[in-house]
């Protein structure tokens, strides 16, 4: 109960990336309930957390608690990715390295374009996973969520907003890509604001 009065009063979370638009994503949908994001930037060592988990949860479970014990903080631990139908869900939990170890976001988008290349238009379905788990800084888990995103994989690029697939990767409601996106709209309906939606009123029944 001590450790969760302290994260009620501080209202400070530690999120384990350097992803400058994924920490402003998450961070716009946590300040309206009080809470702070530090990252690894407000520190001066560096730890990185080897991924090794099988699913997007097991490696959003593994950067909470490796995090939480490491800071000793409370630590979000989030793993997100795209999974395309047609290719039995890859990219998958490789999808920020799907193009090999120096893979960026262009060579990702390149390779995945030339695997689709000879799939039609009606079968190129996909969906964004994002999972999200809070450890305490015992390395305790108190909160696991995730959201989906349904949408297509389109075969060239459009928008210059967004990161990773963004610019393949189509709502058909909106025929728009998240890259063409205002922030404000893909904010409403991502996998990652689905799953901090869900987060924060676990968050708030956890604090209250």
């Amino acid at each position: 109960m001590h450790e969760l009065s302290d994260l009620a009063r501080s209202k400070t979370l530690f999120l384990g990336t350097n992803n400058r638009k994924k920490i402003v994503e998450l961070a716009l949908l946590l300040e309206p309930r009080g809470f702070q994001l530090r990252t690894p930037s407000d520190f001066p060592d560096l730890f990185d957390v080897e991924e090794t988990g099988a699913t997007f949860i097991e490696n959003a479970r593994i950067k909470a608690i490796s995090q939480a014990k490491h800071r000793g903080m409370w630590a979000i631990g989030e793993d997100s990715g795209l999974c395309v139908k047609s290719l039995d869900g890859s990219p998958g939990v490789y999808s920020a390295r799907f193009s090999g170890e120096n893979a960026t976001d262009a060579s990702n988008n390149t390779l995945l374009l030339n695997k689709m290349r000879d799939i039609p238009d009606d079968q190129r379905q996909a969906y964004y996973v994002s999972t999200i788990v809070l450890a305490d800084p015992n390395g305790t888990i108190h909160i696991e969520s995730s959201g989906e995103c349904w949408g297509r994989i389109l075969r060239s690029p459009r928008g210059e907003k967004g990161f990773g697939y963004d610019p393949l990767f189509e709502i058909l409601e909106y025929h728009q890509t998240f890259a063409e996106m205002g922030l404000g709209v893909k904010r409403a309906i991502s996998h990652r604001s689905r799953a901090l939606r869900s987060f924060l009123c676990k968050l708030d029944r956890l604090t209250s």
